[in-house]
């Protein structure tokens, strides 16, 4: 609509009634989608409709701003594309005529632009804003791929149609595509990166994330460049995309916004996140309901992975498609491989477009080629397109065909590698839940816990990537042990097959290593692997979870642990195997889970339990006697007398010998041996041994609430403590070593290192020499996750197997202060801690501690005892 065109200008009305109008229009658009059925049709009527009502209102402003003649407003961004979420930005631009120069140098003009933007605010229209003429719109869009974007989606609104045009005209001619397929191209894959590469994350970006709408507007965008088209529509009559992707884009995109614009209205604000916090909510807003075996989030969180996972497929296919089309790359000479597949310029390409139609065979033979021909970077659009087409094709009669099991066996068999990128591949383009029906059904499953960070099939694919690397040599400077076992351990695919099965049974209820141990056995059994290895392979499934928990709960110093475990294995290459995929599975969990400390955990447990494979009995005596002599070989390196560690050593129980290595009794006897009867607590600190965080040793005359004291000191101080040996002296001294790591500083160069010892070391003591009543422990914020997954708090008390001793163990939701939580309730009932196993599983623990005390005789205070600790760790 022309200026010249516009109705006679009506009463202004005020302020006030604008407000409302904006206010109840949009009010009444949300609430009608609120109360509709959740349908793509009522998200795109909502979205239209606020745009509309946007528009009307931005129309009525500029009637009465008095703009200049020959200005245009001008919708930019997702306005532009007449699309508004309940909550999203509103940008716009004020076209000026070339006449009107720079509205900056133009104090009028300035002042009328200003009068109806602050209008916009005024009335309740948060809208972001630019001023450019035609000129400058065209400079800024070459310097910014961004403005360059937001500008390709303008949509006029009133004012100047001849200066819209005029706009439109310069901003296309001066658009080059091939550049900015290369500037949206390399945006799309830094924002991929940003959000972990995958569509799988728990709490995924539905407008962001890798298979989220994003990636659709970027195809438009550069087809819109490239003059391609503007609509699915439209890139389909240009031979872009065939009515078979157009209609699955469309049910994929209608989805996405559904949810988005659901999430909206639910949060009440701008959140394009699908934070826990609001998953249930939303899906309930769908309609969904919790029941016993599945979560109203669970069903809506996998109907979003299902159809961002069709959006990645297809955003790969048409992102190549129209890379062809714009470079040329589509008529580059191609080279045969076989008589099934060409190189394309290092991509996989098919010899025609039903080949997998006629020879179904060919589909598994697609990544068996990828994997054996050198300078394969990935799989053409055309072989992606015919992939995608040729699901149907892949049904139970291809499951059960042995050329095709034979086939799946050779790409975890193939000795040129690659299994990590060919699975990824095989999962991104559906064929391996296709061949592995079983996989198929946890293709994105939520796991409602609050260490794994991934669905189920990407946690899968991420522990077969990292057991894939422990036999690359290119890799071995990050697990040298495990790559050492890696490169003298015969067939590694038996690992590769335990990976692919070790969760596969997740989300059915039950014990997900049993039933997974049925799957495999199954599989091993329908493809043809020997009954030695598919044993292996069954046991390393069911209990994939044996190795980390003994671990990191059970005393590793006690002959008996060892023996059991031992037992269970039965021989090094089911410890070997065992222990691979076992860091492998903790290291695949999430980022915050692993930690050095976890990893020496393991590697003990390794080492002991291979020696006790070697068929000699454990001699404690003998074994202890040479752990005293490599000590006193160290204290020698320090020049320090002979026998200085015995009026220490003469305190200290066989157990404490047990417990520590070499190097640690030598710190504790050079930092003990002047101290040996001082009433002062001594502290010393040293970077810890496994090269994370800090050792710290405390020896002071015990007393009841010394742990309490020691724990509060390191909550306050912000550090987590990995570990605690507690060691009580015949003499009646505490001789404690920690292990703990800064809450704050991830690493820290030597000075800062030195200084933080030397702050530990001071403050500690001072702590300890600390007289009066243990303050009260804070009650630390929840985070997000924990107060979606909240952990049922569980105390157990029982006695040991020698009925000496009492083992508590306790578990619940991660939080700071928990630690020193619990140990003042231990110091309340003078209760003697002699053993400390503190385990951190992202944001859950699971502690035992090994107590004693008179108060555990009487089965009253010991429900007391219980109760208490109940209450001391609930969040």
């Amino acid at each position: 609509m022309s200026a010249a065109l516009l109705p006679a200008t009506p009463p202004a009305p005020t302020v006030p009634a604008l407000r409302a109008r904006l206010r109840d229009g949009k009010a009444a658009l949300i609430e009608h989608f609120r109360a509709s059925r959740p349908t793509a049709p009522a998200a795109m009527r909502l979205i239209r409709g606020l745009a509309r009502h946007v528009d009307g209102t931005l129309l009525h402003l500029w009637q009465h701003a008095l703009m200049p003649k020959g200005a245009a407003l001008v919708a930019v961004g997702g306005y532009g594309r007449g699309e508004l979420f309940p909550y999203s930005d509103v940008d716009v631009l004020v076209l000026l005529p070339a006449t009107h120069g720079d509205a900056h140098d133009n104090d009028a003009l300035k002042s009328t632009i200003g009068g109806f933007i602050t209008a916009c605010w005024d009335i309740g229209l948060e809208i972001g804003s630019s001023v450019r003429t035609v000129a400058e719109c065209v400079a800024e869009s070459e310097r910014d791929v961004t403005v360059q974007t937001a500008l390709l989606e303008a949509r006029f609104l009133c004012g100047s149609r001849r200066v819209f045009d005029e706009f439109r005209r310069a901003h296309m001619a001066a658009l080059d595509p091939a550049s900015f397929l290369r500037a949206k191209t390399l945006e799309m894959h830094q924002r991929h990166t940003k959000y972990e590469d995958t569509p799988y994350s728990l709490e995924p970006n539905c407008k962001e994330s890798p298979g989220g709408l994003r990636d659709l507007q970027t195809v438009i965008w550069i087809a819109r460049a490239a003059r391609l088209g503007k609509t699915w529509t439209a890139l389909a009559a240009n031979g872009m995309v065939t009515p078979f992707e157009v209609k699955q884009l469309q049910r994929n995109e209608g989805l996405l916004k559904l949810i988005r614009a659901r999430l909206h209205m639910v949060a009440g604000r701008r959140e394009d996140r699908l934070v826990f916090d609001l998953q249930t909510a939303v899906a309930e807003s769908f309609g969904y309901q919790s029941t016993r075996e599945r979560r109203a989030s669970e069903a809506l969180m996998r109907r979003y992975y299902w159809a961002a996972k069709a959006v990645a497929q297809l955003n790969q296919i048409l992102m190549l498609n129209i890379e062809e089309q714009i470079q040329g790359t589509g008529k580059s000479p191609m080279r045969p491989i076989n008589d099934k597949f060409l190189d394309r310029g290092g991509m996989l390409e098919v010899v025609s477009d039903d080949l997998y139609q006629r020879d179904p065979h060919a589909i598994l033979e697609t990544f068996v080629t990828y994997q054996q021909t050198v300078g394969m970077k990935g799989l053409s659009a055309r072989t992606l397109r015919a992939l995608y087409n040729s699901r149907d094709v892949m049904n139970g009669a291809f499951r059960r065909d042995p050329v095709n099991r034979a086939l799946f066996m050779q790409i975890l068999i193939n000795p040129t590698g690659r299994q990590t990128h060919a699975f990824r591949l095989m999962n991104q383009t559906s064929v391996l839940g296709r061949h592995l029906w079983v996989f198929r059904r946890i293709v994105g499953q939520m796991q409602h816990d609050l260490f794994h960070v991934y669905t189920v099939d990407q946690h899968i694919l991420m522990v077969l990537r990292n057991v894939r690397r422990f036999f690359i040599a290119e890799h071995a400077h990050e697990y040298p042990f495990c790559s050492q076992l890696g490169a003298q351990f015969e067939r590694p695919w038996v690992l590769y097959v335990a990976a692919l099965f070790h969760d596969v049974a997740k989300g059915r209820g039950g014990d997900h290593s049993d039933l997974g141990g049925v799957e495999v056995r199954r599989f091993c059994r329908d493809h043809g692997i020997a009954r030695e290895d598919a044993q292996l392979i069954e046991f390393l499934v069911r209990e994939h979870l044996t190795m980390s928990r003994i671990a990191q709960k059970e005393d590793l110093s006690d002959a008996e642990v060892i023996e059991a475990f031992a037992a269970k294995v039965k021989d090094p290459r089911t410890l070997t195997a065992l222990y691979l995929l076992t860091v492998a599975d903790i290291r695949g969990t999430s980022p915050k889970v692993w930690n050095a400390w976890k990893g020496k955990l393991l590697e003990d447990l390794y080492r002991a339990t291979l020696r006790a494979l070697g068929g000699a009995k454990p001699n404690v005596a003998a074994e202890l006697e040479a752990r005293k002599q490599e000590a006193l070989h160290v204290l020698n390196l320090y020049s320090l007398l002979p026998g200085v560690q015995q009026p220490l050593w003469d305190t200290l129980e066989l157990s404490y010998f047990v417990r520590h290595d070499a190097a640690d009794i030598a710190w504790h006897a050079r930092s003990l041996h002047r101290h040996v009867d001082t009433r002062i607590p001594v502290v010393r600190a040293r970077l810890s041994s496994v090269g994370e965080g800090l050792q710290v040793l405390v020896y002071a005359p015990d007393r009841p609430d010394l742990f309490a004291r020691i724990c509060g000191y390191f909550d306050s101080a912000g550090f987590n403590i990995l570990d605690a040996k507690i060691h009580t002296t015949t003499t009646g001294y505490a001789l404690d070593t920690f292990q703990v790591i800064s809450q704050h500083v991830e690493q820290y160069v030597d000075v800062a290192y030195r200084d933080l010892i030397s702050l530990v070391e001071i403050q500690l003591s001072e702590a300890l020499a600390a007289e009066g009543p243990l303050p009260e422990p804070s009650r630390g914020r929840l985070s997000r996750r924990v107060k979606s997954f909240p952990v049922t708090p569980r105390v157990l008390l029982k006695p040991d197997e020698r009925a000496q001793r009492w083992l508590l163990s306790v578990s619940a939701s991660d939080r700071s202060g928990l630690l020193y939580a619990i140990a003042r309730v231990l110091a309340r009932h003078q209760l003697n801690l002699q053993l400390a196993k503190v385990t951190t599983l992202g944001e859950r623990v699971e502690d035992t501690f090994l107590i004693n005390g008179a108060s555990l005789q009487q089965n009253r205070q010991q429900i007391t005892i219980e109760t208490e600790l109940l209450d001391a760790i609930a969040p």
